[in-house]
C-alpha cells in the first residue's frame, strides 16, 4: 500500500511541526550541554558556541546543527571540533531529551551572521547610499 500523497507534500513545503519541536528541544539541550561541559578538543578551549538553529530530518534521526563562535573567530576549527565531539555530544543529549532516537549530529557555521554583517557595510558606502537616497525621491 503506498503512503498517502499529503506527506510528500507537507515535506516538500518545510519541516513539520514535529521537526520544528524536536529541533528546538535538541537546540535548548545542546546550549546547557556546551555551557555546562567543558570539551576536550584543543579548537573548543575557552570558545563560547551559540546554536542559532538546529534543523531535524523527517524521521528525526539526524539533526544538522547551524553554529556561530562568539565573534565569529576561527568558524572552521570550531565547526571542525564540535564534530570531532559529536558523539560525546550525542551521548549527553540522550540524557537530556526524550524522544525516541538520538539524533546523530552535524555541526556547520550559520553564515548569516557574516552575511548580515555584509550586508550592513554594503548598505553603509556612500556609493550605495547615494543610489538607494536616489531611488527613494
Amino acid at each position: 500500500m503506498s503512503r498517502p500523497s499529503h506527506h510528500r507534500q507537507r515535506s516538500a513545503s518545510g519541516p513539520s511541526q514535529r521537526q520544528l519541536r524536536a529541533g528546538e528541544l535538541v537546540r535548548h539541550a545542546l546550549v546547557e550541554i556546551l555551557r555546562e561541559e567543558e570539551l576536550e578538543d584543543e579548537a573548543l578551549k575557552g570558545v563560547s558556541v551559540t546554536v542559532t538553529e538546529v534543523r531535524m530530518s523527517p524521521d528525526l534521526k539526524h539533526a544538522v546543527c547551524f553554529v556561530e563562535p562568539l565573534g565569529g573567530a576561527r568558524a572552521e576549527a570550531v565547526v571542525a571540533g564540535l564534530n570531532r565531539s559529536s558523539r560525546f555530544l550525542r551521548g549527553r543529549l540522550g540524557h537530556a531529551v526524550e524522544l525516541r532516537f538520538t539524533p546523530d549530529l552535524k555541526f556547520v557555521h550559520d553564515e548569516s551572521f557574516s552575511e548580515a554583517d555584509r550586508m550592513n557595510r554594503l548598505l553603509a558606502d556612500p556609493r550605495v547610499r547615494r543610489d538607494v537616497e536616489a531611488s527613494e525621491g
